[in-house]
């Protein structure tokens, strides 16, 4: 049974914007977007009836706040929002405020949670219509095809996709006239990114090491997650507060090509890694330690759940944001962020500063572990603790004058004080005291027993009871309602703590960044808007770090020269390495960090495409060589002449032949481009024959590279430096005997290789080859040959039995 749509129509219909020309064009224009939001992570979809497209946005981390939302609604414009029924407070909250909003009210469509179902999308997915692709083809070749066209690494995105398709059936947009089994088309899928944003995907991010996930050592930490292991993010995310290590990620996640925000980046960054700011560096990362979750203790203040805890951190929040500031403004102006802080941290931190620490007690607080103020804030707490202060010795004379009233056998007795039931006698139980009736004593009323102690109530407790009141309840609501007063003078100032969390959490980056820079030896790179990268002495981040000898290489690609590098070198050269280490430069650029060369010059790029990794995926159910081609295929389809593509062992997958030719094919595709549109490509191949056949096109973007390597009699040395020029062997065998491979092997090894080089007859090693079994051989061969199959008295099945088998016998006997 379908489930019905819940939705709430906005002031814009579906088929118009107010304020916008509908003219016949713009009526028939409908934008339908489709989005889930689950623990930090933010999956969307969009489909443009114009040109019957689908538009998909990979997985990526959004803030409770949803900015990364707002941003896409902004560029997408859509009419319809499309979302689950089942959402998290955050989605909800952003729903309600965009409502509210009377410039802008899209339609809102809610689905119940199962129509988000991943397999139920998958198959939604495979019935859509493509017209493009064969009737007869089958769902297995589809699942191919489409691989190749959306990502299947992204759940969230995939599960939007699944909803998004039942809208657009149910509503038959663009097809509204068309008989019931046409299905709405979707002709073009479009991978879609923010304006600003660079394009990185999955299988990049995980090729390139910049974020690795490891299982947490400790036995004490296996269930609570996971530990980030050797990664770019691992060595730069030096950040001293949750919130800035949390920034940090999502900067490394959403890689901009906005200048102004880069170059805001790197003046702190420059300024920090100057070694003569080093101490105001340490300070201030000492400062930050003491900055807590502002967010989860303004919600607790809402709640009215503080704890003594709650106000200790965020004294020292304010406290430590106080200091910042007022250390920041100490530094120079003309830095934005720098003039940032000092202006948006405003007087209201010392308020909030000075209001705690004038009204909390923290030490009381923490002894009786309840929210305590201190002296001289409100009189009329103050008068009944003075009296709660000398309670102690007149209780102690009460209770001398009531034992002397009491039964000589009654040696002891105590006055006491309980909460919400007042004052009371406590006497020790006597040994005649069993029933209940024996608990009576006259003049005094029995309240209850409680190890072996009685207690009552006499008339002079009953007195303490009119004259002192219920001290204890009394002081704890009066301090609870100066309590409320305070949370509520603070959350009245909310949205400067919230500026706090932003302003210091980029600073808390920048500075990591910084001192990351400073200790490994980076260079701030020069950004600009040309397409050209330029990359002097680079350095692996990673590789150096774990290597006690690193030698770095340059890369320069130009407007019209070298644009697509084929780099070819025996395994184990470097050549993966360096095309990662440029993969990392260009991302590290694009992040606002120094990078690990001793110049750099980066145009902003797009995107950065690999094919570098095999891997296989029970997901989509294809092939390692088929995701191969996935990778291709993206890189091929969506670089622009602004990206970077990585490409390395490209073909291998499959036999030889097939293998060299996609790889051959692919990069002529990109030579005969247009030179704007030619990408920054480098590609590693062991297909020397590529080079050595001639099978690329001349073209002044096609550059030739080899990583040099020199041998040493039997040993191959590995110089690691990148020249210009071919690799003409593989050097397989010098490299088997590097790895430990047993020598007779590697010897057979190359004679065979040899033996198939020049074409001639490969030896079986298993069995001796002498020169009689070879007559022998050329005996029967030759023999064959003689026979006249034109002969009409030819009898071939008695020459077959009689004279040719025999000889044949003969010589496998003999062997």
């Amino acid at each position: 049974m379908a489930a019905q749509e819940s939705s709430t129509n906005g002031a814009r219909g579906v088929f118009g914007i107010t304020g916008i020309d509908t003219d016949e064009e713009e009526e028939s224009s409908l934008v339908l977007l489709s989005v889930l939001s689950q623990h930090g992570r933010l999956g969307l979809c969009f489909y443009d009836n114009k040109d019957s497209s689908l538009h998909y946005m990979l997985d990526t981390s959004d803030d409770h706040e949803l900015h990364l939302l707002a941003r896409v609604l902004q560029e997408v414009n859509p009419h319809v929002i499309i979302t689950s029924a089942k959402q998290e407070h955050c989605m909800t909250r952003f729903l309600q405020q965009l409502g509210s909003n009377p410039d802008y009210k899209p339609e809102i469509v809610t689905y119940p949670y199962v129509d988000f179902d991943l397999k139920v999308s998958k198959q939604r997915l495979l019935s859509a219509h493509l017209p493009f692709l064969p009737v007869s083809i089958s769902e297995r070749e589809k699942m191919a095809y489409l691989s190749s066209c959306i990502s299947f690494d992204s759940p969230l995105m995939l599960r939007t996709v699944g909803a998004l398709l039942k809208c657009l059936d149910r509503r038959r947009v663009g097809v509204e006239l068309e008989d019931s089994s046409v299905g709405v088309p979707i002709l073009q899928f479009h991978a879609y990114t923010l304006k600003g944003i660079i394009c990185i995907d999955h299988d990049t991010y995980s090729v390139l090491q910049i974020f690795k996930s490891e299982l947490h050592p400790s036995v004490y930490k296996l269930h609570s997650g996971e530990k980030e292991g050797l990664s770019l993010y691992g060595i730069l995310n030096r950040c001293k507060c949750k919130f800035g290590s949390r920034l940090l990620r999502q900067w490394f996640l959403r890689p901009t090509q906005d200048l102004a925000v880069l170059h805001r980046r790197q003046e702190v960054i420059r300024f920090f890694a100057s070694p003569q700011n080093s101490d105001a560096l340490s300070t201030l990362q000492s400062l930050l330690r003491n900055i807590s979750n502002i967010p989860m203790l303004l919600r607790r203040m809402s709640l009215s759940h503080t704890r003594v805890s709650n106000w200790q951190s965020l004294y020292k929040t304010v406290y430590s944001a106080v200091c910042i500031r007022d250390k920041v403004r100490n530094l120079p102006q003309s830095i934005q962020l720098f003039r940032d802080i000092s202006e948006g941290l405003s007087d209201d931190l010392n308020y909030i500063a000075s209001l705690i620490n004038r009204i909390v007690d923290f030490e009381a607080s923490i002894a009786e572990n309840r929210f305590t103020i201190r002296a001289n804030v409100h009189p009329a707490i103050d008068e009944k603790k003075r009296k709660m202060m000398g309670l102690s010795d007149f209780l102690t004379d009460v209770a001398r004058r009531e034992l002397e009233q009491l039964d000589t056998r009654v040696t002891s007795c105590c006055v006491i004080y309980i909460p919400l039931i007042g004052f009371l006698l406590s006497l020790p139980r006597l040994p005649s005291m069993v029933d209940k009736e024996d608990f009576e004593i006259q003049g005094l009323d029995f309240m209850f027993l409680s190890e072996d102690r009685l207690h009552y109530r006499s008339q002079r407790t009953k007195e303490l009871d009119s004259l002192l009141g219920d001290l204890h309840c009394d002081i704890r609501d009066m301090e609870t309602a100066v309590m409320t007063q305070l949370q509520n003078s603070i959350l009245g100032r909310s949205a400067s703590l919230y500026k706090v969390l932003d302003l210091i959490a980029e600073l808390d980056c920048l500075m990591a960044m910084s001192s990351a820079s400073q200790e490994y030896g980076y260079t701030s790179p020069k950004l600009t808007n040309h397409k050209r990268i330029t990359v002097m002495e680079a350095r692996h981040p990673l590789l150096e770090l774990c290597s006690p000898v690193f030698v770095p290489n340059s890369f320069r690609s130009l407007d019209s020269q070298g644009r697509v590098k084929v780099i070819t070198g025996p395994n184990s050269s470097g050549k993966s390495i360096y095309l990662k280490q440029v993969g990392l430069i260009v991302f590290m650029a694009l992040i606002g960090s120094d990078v690990p060369a001793k110049e750099a010059e980066v145009g902003l790029v797009d995107g950065i495409y690999t094919r570098m990794q095999s891997r296989e995926s029970v997901s989509v159910g294809l092939s390692t060589f088929m995701i191969d081609l996935n990778q291709m295929a993206q890189a091929l389809n969506s670089s622009t002449g602004n990206s970077l593509v990585l490409i390395d062992e490209f073909g291998k997958g499959t036999n030889t032949v097939d293998g060299l030719s996609l790889l051959a094919a692919s990069i002529s595709h990109w030579l005969k481009k247009a030179a704007v549109d030619v990408p920054h490509v480098l590609i590693a191949t062991n297909f020397h024959s590529l080079l050595q056949l001639g099978l690329l096109p001349s073209s002044g973007f096609l550059s030739l590279l080899t990583l040099e390597t020199a041998v040493d009699g039997d040993e191959l040395v590995f110089l690691y430096q990148l020249k210009e020029g071919i690799c003409q062997s593989s050097y397989a065998a010098n490299i088997a005997t590097l790895a430990g491979l047993p020598p007779s092997l590697v010897q057979r090894g190359v004679e065979v290789s040899e033996l198939h080089r020049t074409g001639k007859p490969i030896k079986r090693i298993d069995t001796a080859s002498t020169d009689e079994q070879a007559n022998r051989c050329r005996f029967v061969v030759e023999k064959f040959l003689r026979l006249d199959l034109d002969d009409k008295d030819l009898d071939l099945q008695r020459f077959l039995k009689e004279e040719l088998l025999p000889s044949a016998g003969e010589l496998l006997n003999h062997t």
